[in-house]
């Protein structure tokens, strides 16, 4: 099955990159993946950095503007990434029961 996959980057003037090929793990697909996962290394340390910033009393407000500049940036990459890897998940037939799944409650049952 050959599907659009959405690239972890853009063109210069922000429009989605795509890239439409039937070979998993090619050299486009890889570099992609590394760049997803730089990506979701870099919003990792950004919100820990974030955490320090906002318990910091002696933060200025031009260090919490820049924080928040960072984590819009870091959130658009991460929901690209998550976008990506959605549209990738194989789509589940709902006619055939998955053995993962228990039995089902009626929403009366919780309260």
């Amino acid at each position: 099955m050959n599907e659009l996959r959405l690239l972890p980057w853009s063109t210069p003037d922000g429009k989605p990159c795509f890239l439409s090929t039937d070979e998993n793990g090619g050299p486009l697909s890889r570099l992609a993946d590394r760049a997803e996962a730089a990506q979701l290394d870099a919003g990792a340390d950004l919100l820990e950095h974030a955490t320090e910033v906002l318990t910091d009393d002696q933060t200025e407000p031009d260090d919490l503007r820049l924080l928040a500049a960072d984590l819009t940036d870091t959130l658009r990459h991460v929901l690209r990434v998550a976008m990506s890897r959605g549209h990738r998940l194989p789509t589940p037939d709902p006619s055939v029961p998955r053995e993962d799944e228990g039995p089902h409650l009626p929403a009366a049952a919780f309260g």
